[in-house]
């Protein structure tokens, strides 16, 4: 956790201090949120200000005996955003292993749908949220010094020539035009001072929100630059360029609107994929028309064909393909049946599907998925913290730089006043860093909604920075390499047992637990017939087994050298279970005291495509190893055949070990699906869960991997290496057109409409270069 989000927790926690949170409608860009949050926490008794531009969110802790909220909205609507009146906030979903560490960036989009976020932008809810929550994540740093422009909250989904800045640019373009022609049809004296009006007229709201700026506190905006810049062109005489300029801002701050409130709309777009009303079906077989947040786990709904499906669940009558792209990414639909689980938002293709609820609406995928978006804003990228502080000098370092070639050369070099003031004003306007600010999260945002169009989910810059630095890649073997469901292959009776008693006993033990090697042994039991014996106290033993009481004296289902070490295995029973496991196969020991049942041997077979990404990973130069409980000979027959290296028999204490060692060789990706691989998965550079792994793993993951599959590991880091070379190439190209411009300005080669040209020039050619990683496909090798 960054030091900012560690004050912001603690402030959070300030006795007397209320955590406070409002929708902040109009902001474009981080450099926005810097004015919103210098301005607030000015305020006495405003602490842990956070804002975040693209979810419009404003959190702070507030002592109301200092400052009320009423203060607050004031504060913020004086520099001239929209604060939306409180409401009641939806519950955010945050994966666990964020609540203590942030790990965002610019957004990340959601998967399906084709709801792309747009470069430069990302997600915000679109409802109004201003009720007290807990606050967390990190206190932003902003985007550096120079301000934004904003839309008017009355203007959110309207065409851009319907918006207040929409107006201003075809006005001030009207203007200038007008002012062109009289000055072609009369004399360049009248002329002069059409475009002197012009300019006044362009520039008056943008001088109203730099003094607003000012007033709190803000005197570095690109509002009061600009200001400054036209006000000045209008003394030397420059009338003509002053008005020019005006125009090509007011252009600039309209494509910023449109790219920010793009991918508002998008993410808004999201939340309708999950319909509003389902038709519950009651007791007595009846159905009727409910509302979809209404629905209760365990009740059950009919998803007719072509419906969307209305919540996460589980199918219990009916057959039928299910078209899960919307969520999953996955374009082929999947073919679902009694047991088989199902999202909210997928589209039920050709029968009648009853389905169980088996989360709330708050909690199922979707939802989850906009929440993970909105918090991924939490917390940043190192490159993205570090231009923000460089952002926090640069500005007024250029505001200095101007005043001195205003002021030197007349001085001491016997200048001309008019032309250095002339280059000094076009230096201030160079100066901008608005392409710089942008070139990060712009890079983020279509990088995370590249990829979870795809079903890679990423929390984040900082996690997609991580990630393309990552030089190994741990797995887990069960559910992660292999398919997670293993099936029963031998049963072994010992010491005089039957098959039958085996069964029962270890179905009893196992009776109510998810894990894969125990649904495989109900399963099996269930196929034989054999009724699981009454349990009482089951425990698991972590990474050993499992015990309960088995009637009226305990028994145990656990690994052959747990059962060996109670005493309960023999050499008969040791040469058994070893000849089992040279065939590459899992083999539990059901035993009561000091007395073996039997041995249970079960399979589970590699994903398919396991052995290609391990082949994709070795062409990205990362080294691959398997990290598992299981014993050695069946580490090694998994892990040979698919060209990897092992370590078996290992405690999830052994596995949080083993990723600590080998990231003192460099960055580590870890990737699991199970409780036991939590600890290594929090302790990884990158945990990425498999996405049908336990919600434990999903929570402390740093990513997921929605479609199960193994060849999206090297996908997520080709897409990761991309992003941080497009952030490259952003922030090469913002700065490189700044030195260039900087130095033609002094020399007087370019004036002032060339500068605001190169501002909003070098803001455009980032924010389509971002835009490309939209098109980019992880999955394709090169």
């Amino acid at each position: 956790m960054d030091d900012d989000a560690k004050t912001a927790r603690a402030a959070a926690g300030t006795p007397g201090g209320i955590a406070c949170e409002w929708t902040v409608s109009g902001m474009d860009c981080g450099s926005c949120a810097t004015k919103v949050r210098s301005a607030v926490e000015r305020l006495p008794g405003v602490s842990a200000v956070e804002v975040l531009p693209m979810r419009e969110r404003l959190r702070l802790v507030l002592d109301p005996a200092r400052t009320s909220r009423e203060g607050v909205e004031a504060t913020v609507r004086a520099l001239g955003y929209g604060v939306a009146a409180p409401e009641t906030a939806r519950r955010p979903f945050v994966l666990p292993g964020q609540a203590d560490q942030a790990v965002g960036g610019a957004a990340a989009a959601v998967p399906g749908a084709q709801a792309a976020l747009t470069a430069g932008a990302a997600a915000g809810p679109a409802a109004a949220i201003g009720t007290d929550v807990a606050a967390s994540g990190s206190a932003d740093e902003g985007h550096g010094e120079a301000g934004h422009a904003h839309d008017d909250p009355a203007d959110r989904d309207k065409s851009w020539h319907q918006t207040a800045k929409g107006r201003l640019v075809i006005l001030t373009g009207a203007l200038l035009a007008l002012a062109w022609g009289v000055e072609l049809l009369t004399s360049a004296e009248l002329g002069y001072w059409a475009f002197f009006a012009a300019t006044l007229v362009g520039v008056a709201p943008v001088a109203r929100r730099a003094f607003a700026a000012l007033r709190a506190g803000l005197p570095f905006t690109i509002e009061m630059l600009m200001t400054i810049a036209a006000t000045g062109a209008l003394f030397i005489g420059a009338a003509e360029e002053a008005a020019l300029v005006v125009f090509l801002f007011a252009v600039g701050e309209v494509l910023e609107g449109v790219a920010a409130n793009r991918a508002r709309a998008s993410i808004r777009a999201l939340s309708d994929l999950v319909p509003k009303s389902a038709l519950l079906i009651g007791e007595d077989g009846a159905t009727r028309e409910v509302p979809a947040a209404s629905l209760r786990v365990g009740q059950v709904i009919l998803a007719r064909p072509g419906d969307r499906i209305a919540a996460d669940g589980e199918v219990v009558e009916g057959t039928s393909g299910v078209d899960q792209s919307p969520v999953t990414g996955e374009s082929v639909p999947v073919t679902r049946g009694p047991g088989d689980p199902v999202f909210a938002g997928s589209i039920n293709a050709e029968a009648a599907l009853r389905v169980r609820v088996t989360k709330a609406a708050e909690d199922n995928t979707i939802s989850r998925i906009i929440a993970l978006v909105e918090e991924a804003e939490s917390a940043r990228a190192p490159t993205e913290r570090f231009i923000d502080r460089f952002s926090r000098w640069y500005m007024p370092a250029i505001v200095g730089v101007a005043l001195l070639v205003i002021v030197v050369p007349p001085l001491f070099m016997g200048g001309d006043w008019g032309t250095w003031v002339y280059r000094g004003l076009a230096l201030l306007l160079i100066g901008c860093p608005c392409a710089l600010v942008i070139s990060v999260p712009a890079s983020i945002a279509s990088g995370l909604s590249s990829g979870a169009r795809r079903g890679l989910l990423m929390k984040g810059g900082a996690v997609i920075e991580a990630a393309a630095k990552a030089t190994r890649v741990a797995f887990d073997k069960t559910g992660t390499l292999t398919v997670g469901r293993p099936s029963v292959t031998d049963v072994i009776p010992l010491a005089g047992a039957t098959e039958a008693e085996v069964l029962a006993v270890a179905a009893g033990v196992e009776a109510g637990s998810s894990h894969p090697l125990a649904m495989a042994i109900l399963a099996r039991a269930e196929a034989a017939k054999v009724a699981a014996l009454a349990a009482t106290g089951a425990r698991a033993i972590v990474g050993k087994g499992v015990e309960a009481m088995v009637g009226d004296e305990k028994a145990w289902v656990g690994s052959p050298k747990f059962a060996a070490e109670s005493g309960a295995l023999d050499g008969e029973g040791i040469r058994a279970a070893t000849a089992l496991e040279a065939e590459g196969k899992t083999v539990v020991v059901v035993y009561r005291e000091r007395r073996s049942l039997g041995l249970v041997a079960m399979r589970d077979e590699p994903r398919a495509d396991a052995a290609d990404a391990i082949r994709q990973l070795r062409a990205l130069g990362i080294e691959g190893i398997m990290l598992t409980g299981d014993n050695p000979r069946t580490a090694a027959a998994i892990a040979g055949g698919l060209g990897l290296d092992h370590r078996a028999e290992l405690m999830p204490e052994d596995k949080v070990k083993a990723i600590r060692d080998m990231a003192d060789h460099g960055g580590v990706m870890m990737i699991g699906d199970g409780i036991n691989d939590a600890p290594a998965l929090a302790q990884s550079s990158v945990g990425v869960a498999m996405g049908s792994g336990t919600d434990v793993a999903l929570e402390t993951a740093d990513a997921a991997i929605l479609r199960n599959r193994v060849a999206d590991v090297p996908a997520m880091i080709r897409l990761a290496r991309a992003t941080m070379g497009n952030i490259r190439q952003n922030v090469a190209v913002a700065l490189g057109l700044k030195a260039v411009f900087l130095v033609t300005t002094v020399l007087g080669v370019t004036g002032l409409w060339i500068a605001i040209l190169a501002d909003t020039g070098a803001t455009v050619l980032v924010t389509l270069n971002a835009l490309r990683l939209l098109a980019f496909d992880p999955s394709r090798e090169g």
